[in-house]
């Protein structure tokens, strides 16, 4: 029962985020702000996906980096079951205009599990290691820095031509375009698509301090735990 009580919120919340994500990545934001077409850069789910980080970091405070890395364990196979998984539902419900070939969806799986599983492992280490300092620097340097991981890795994966061999590469995330749609040096669409959502994440990292702050002082006081502890 003890158990239950402690993994239930957390991995409740982190597949909640997860299964978000999923869904909210297949719709692209049409909003513009100056020349800039939020459409041609971001999709919802950058918007959802960071506040994965969140639940790891309240987690990690509340019981320690072993329990949040078994947290993570279950947010990283709901990531690959929901990227396989979730694009032909919405196809299927009449969501998605176009459906994903198979290959393609394995590659995706493939590409957003092992960010998933890099940027939130080295969000606990990164965590870990700071969490004797200031209220804020252990959240925010490990999301950060798993932001920084997740956002290489799910893109170079999932879009690199070098990646070709994990499935068929996306011809239109090849295509070179005005960087971000508006700039004079161009770049592969992906490259712009990975900037756009660094950038939201970075913006949610800052966002999410406050209600770090706020659960941590009324809602989950943290507990004890060593800085090197498993």
């Amino acid at each position: 029962m003890q158990l239950l009580r402690i993994y239930l919120l957390p991995v409740i919340a982190m597949t909640a985020i997860v299964l978000a994500s999923n869904v909210a990545v297949q719709f692209p934001v049409f909003a513009q702000i100056g020349s800039l077409q939020l459409a041609d850069i971001l999709t919802y789910g950058a918007f959802t996906y960071a506040f994965a980080f969140l639940v790891t970091d309240l987690t990690n405070r509340r019981y320690g980096p072993a329990i949040a890395r078994r947290v993570v364990y279950i947010g990283f196979a709901a990531a690959v079951a929901c990227s396989i998984v979730v694009p032909p539902v919405l196809y299927d419900l009449g969501f998605l205009e176009y459906a994903t070939a198979a290959e393609r969806l394995l590659r995706i799986a493939i590409a957003s599990g092992g960010a998933f599983l890099a940027a939130q492992l080295l969000d606990i280490a990164v965590f870990n290691r700071l969490r004797q300092e200031s209220w804020w620097r252990a959240p925010a340097a490990s999301s950060l820095s798993g932001s920084v991981v997740d956002t290489i890795t799910f893109f170079t994966v999932a879009f690199a031509p070098f990646f070709l061999f994990l499935g068929p590469n996306d011809g239109f995330a090849l295509e070179s375009a005005p960087l971000l749609g508006l700039m004079a040096v161009e770049a592969p669409r992906w490259v712009s698509w990975a900037i756009g959502d660094f950038t939201v994440k970075l913006f949610i990292a800052v966002f999410a301090l406050v209600p770090y702050r706020i659960i941590m002082q009324h809602f989950m006081p943290a507990r004890p735990v060593a800085a090197a502890g498993i």
